[in-house]
């Protein structure tokens, strides 16, 4: 039975959308996860809905316990992960409001649990593939909402994930460009990591709300316009994911 976990999902804790919704209290042997879980049914699918910074965002960056957040999901059966994330655009043709369906990651984090393995039991030796961390499969349904609701978005993007919760500098965010990132945000890594150990499908859409801060004519990076271009697009962020859910659901 498909149950999909939502990391993010604003809009979608909407009672208008999620039939049955019941707040569970979940822990872990990592901890307790960033919020209590909302499990219920969209388009007559099992979700559950977590919130990456708390409900009511008071959980930095550095602080989300990826790992409690992983586990837990996987604890209450789900069976595949969709993240929403805002990020910031490194390239031109990414402009604010767009979509990204992100295919690879880059880790810039420095102070975060990044692996289920602190120790190789019984000389297992857990070295995870990560060649192509985001599930093909989830993209390809991703990509196909995105078509169908016809909206402005990109089939895939490299994002780099920086620790926070300050932005980029300029230098930075130049090299970050260099380097073959294109996009720039604060959450992916390790979250993606984590979902590939435990073997749960994992995709992401990202939405891109700024210019980072290497865009000469443009203003660098405020939390406050994030905020203006992620309230304007979480409707459109809702219907592709809701649209998604069902797909997922009928496979």
């Amino acid at each position: 039975m498909v149950k999909i976990g939502i990391i993010g999902g604003s809009g979608l804790d909407d009672p208008k959308l999620i039939e049955d919704p019941k707040d569970v209290e979940v822990d872990t042997p990592y901890g307790k996860p960033s919020s209590p879980l909302k499990c219920g049914k969209i388009k007559g699918v099992d979700v559950v809905i977590l919130a990456r910074h708390g409900r009511k965002h008071t959980i930095p960056p550095t602080q989300v316990n990826n790992r409690a957040n992983i586990h837990a999901l996987k604890e209450t059966g789900c069976t595949h992960i969709i993240v929403t994330t805002a990020c910031g655009s490194l390239r031109e043709k990414i402009g604010r409001g767009d979509f990204v369906v992100l295919d690879q990651f880059i880790d810039f984090t420095k102070k975060r649990e990044y692996t289920f393995h602190d120790e190789f039991k019984d000389g297992e030796m857990a070295h995870c593939p990560m060649a192509e961390p985001f599930s093909k499969e989830l993209r390809t349904t991703l990509i196909d909402c995105c078509k169908e609701l016809e909206l402005k978005f990109h089939e895939k993007g490299t994002v780099i994930t920086i620790e926070g919760p300050r932005f980029s500098t300029k230098a930075e965010s130049h090299m970050f460009r260099a380097w073959g990132a294109d996009v720039i945000n604060m959450s992916i890594a390790p979250e993606c990591v984590l979902a590939n150990e435990i073997g749960l499908p994992y995709a992401a859409v990202a939405m891109s709300t700024d210019y980072d801060c290497w865009k000469e004519n443009e203003a660098p990076v405020t939390w406050e316009a994030v905020l203006e271009i992620f309230k304007e697009n979480v409707s459109k962020v809702t219907k592709l994911l809701v649209a998604t859910i069902e797909k997922v659901g009928d496979k």
